[in-house]
């Protein structure tokens, strides 16, 4: 049975990232973050570092790094949920 339309290349991308993305904290937590942080957050911060479960955000303005900071458990347990695991126990907000 033949295939009626070619697949999305999107979906070549998707699988082609899958095998050769590093699986490091700081890797699991950027596939994670728009979906767990909501699409406003993910457009005004990014998490750029993570060492021993801190991880830092880079924030566009020093208001979004103050809200962050004051909703940081919130999204830590936002954070780990979606991970699966605890992989991240605090939070920290700067501006870049």
């Amino acid at each position: 049975m033949s295939r009626r339309a070619p697949r999305p290349f999107s979906f070549a991308v998707e699988g082609l990232t899958a095998t050769i993305a590093p699986r490091t904290p700081l890797a699991r937590v950027q596939e994670v973050w728009r979906s767990a942080a909501g699409e406003a957050i993910a457009q005004a911060a990014r998490p750029t570092a993570e060492r021993s479960g801190v991880l830092t955000v880079v924030c566009s303005a020093a208001v979004w790094a103050q809200e962050l900071t004051l909703m940081g458990s919130e999204l830590v347990g936002r954070l780990n949920a979606a991970l699966g695991e605890e992989l991240v126990h605090e939070l920290r907000c700067r501006t870049g």
